[in-house]
């Protein structure tokens, strides 16, 4: 009996150490910029990401979405922000993956106290460069939608 790790767990492993970097770039204060600039190379140059949070679906390629966060994180009108995976789970089969979680955000905004919560979904593909996001997808909580709602079951 060997000690091999399974090739569905390093899979998993890579593809957790995506969604942090993922998450970690949306942290305002030094290095902010330097973890803007690596984002793209996270992505498919023609993956996909859309925002609903209760109204109409936004979809914004990889510039498209990093410029407003960089301005946001970056501006000024926000100070303290960060992000950050509550809880996942990865579902792997060959080279395609999907990473379902729910994440926390806090910041300060105009001398008040922020946060929030809600739920993204990653869509992946393996690459010769390693596991890329090819789509994502997000909602946040609002009146009558809660995580309490949502159950993460393995």
């Amino acid at each position: 009996m060997t000690d091999a790790v399974h090739p569905v767990a390093i899979d998993a492993a890579e593809i957790a150490a995506v969604v942090r970097t993922f998450f970690a770039a949306f942290t305002s204060g030094p290095g902010c910029a330097e973890r803007l600039d690596a984002l793209p190379a996270l992505f498919l140059p023609a993956a996909v990401i859309v925002r609903t949070c209760g109204g109409e679906p936004m979809s914004y390629d990889v510039p498209g979405f990093v410029a407003p966060r960089r301005e946001l994180l970056t501006g000024g009108a926000i100070t303290d922000f960060s992000e950050w995976e509550l809880e996942g789970r990865t579902e792997v089969f060959g080279d395609i993956a999907q990473h379902w979680c729910s994440y926390a955000k806090q910041w300060r905004q105009d001398g008040e106290e922020r946060s929030g919560r809600g739920m993204k979904c990653f869509l992946f593909v393996r690459t010769p460069e390693g596991w890329r996001i090819a789509g994502a997808a997000w909602d946040d909580e609002r009146d009558g939608l809660s995580l309490d709602q949502a159950r993460l079951r393995s």
